[in-house]
């Protein structure tokens, strides 16, 4: 297998009837081999955003890096009206894993991923060898009110949807904003599985901005609860600036159970994995053992 097929993953939709339609995979990796990690994004994302970082990974590992529910390709039901929490996402990986993998895999993810990936885990610790979490969400857990000042939400409410062309929505996120310390290619994936066609010829966000504001107003899981519920080792790689693991008084108490760690990457944003896949994929590797 040549360097170029390596960084191709196989694209497959998964059939979650459960759950109401299909969840779309990003397939790394020999097609023979059990599947070792299953990777969720972080909000807004898609699984072809973290390609250029999983695919070093394919000659030894099977990956599956999801598209999460009103993300990329998947086809699961959206609604901002009626959900309350991210449950959903737990309650979708979940399904994934009964679908696509046979004994305990690694579950990894980036931030809003990182936090389903914790909440799996909790729920059925069985299927779960290790947890290994990029600056995931971890918050003190607080109802989180449409009406709360949320600039995030906010933000995310208020994004540019539509584009001309994916080529016109590359050209405006290039060097800019979030986007200024990706690479070419980590940009030109997000936007390649980040927006799809419209009736009208333009181009439109698979990721609404209505559903990517109600995950950051609808982030009112427990953590830590969830971290006493899950039986495996688990590794937080954390932001120094800006993050979104909010350790808060609890970093003593989960360093405590001698199975969870948590390390600073000095320098990094919450754009870690982008900044960083060199530790993302050993990371990856040693929890593979």
């Amino acid at each position: 297998m040549n360097a170029m097929a390596e960084m191709e993953p196989r694209a497959r939709d998964v059939a979650l009837p459960t759950r109401g339609g299909s969840m779309a995979v990003l397939d790394f990796g020999p097609p023979d081999r059990p599947v070792d990690v299953v990777f969720s994004h972080a909000n807004g994302f898609n699984a072809r955003t973290y390609r250029t970082i999983l695919a070093p990974l394919a000659s030894g590992l099977r990956i599956l890096a999801l598209d999460m529910r009103g993300h990329g390709a998947t086809r699961l039901p959206a609604d901002v009206e009626t959900r309350e929490d991210w449950r959903g996402f737990r309650d979708d990986l979940l399904a994934l894993l009964a679908a696509e993998t046979d004994g305990p895999v690694v579950l990894a993810g980036h931030s809003m991923g990182g936090a389903a990936s914790l909440l799996a885990a909790a729920a059925a610790p069985e299927r779960v060898k290790a947890l290994i979490l990029f600056d995931p969400v971890l918050v003190t857990a607080t109802p989180v009110a449409a009406a709360t000042d949320n600039p995030l939400a906010d933000g995310a409410q208020r994004r540019r949807a539509t584009f001309p062309s994916k080529a016109a929505a590359l050209e405006a996120y290039t060097g800019r904003g979030a986007f200024r310390p990706w690479t070419p290619a980590q940009l030109a994936d997000y936007v390649e599985a980040g927006f799809r066609a419209t009736d009208d010829g333009e181009v439109t966000l698979t990721c609404a901005p209505a559903w990517e504001a109600s995950n950051f107003r609808t982030h009112t899981y427990d953590p830590w609860a969830a971290f006493q519920a899950t039986r495996c080792p688990v590794r937080i790689l954390r932001a120094e600036i800006g993050s979104t693991a909010r350790l808060d008084d609890h970093k003593a108490e989960l360093e405590a159970t001698g199975r969870i760690r948590i390390e600073v990457v000095p320098g990094a944003s919450h754009f870690l994995p982008m900044e960083r896949p060199d530790l993302v994929q050993a990371a990856l590797r040693e929890a593979v053992g």
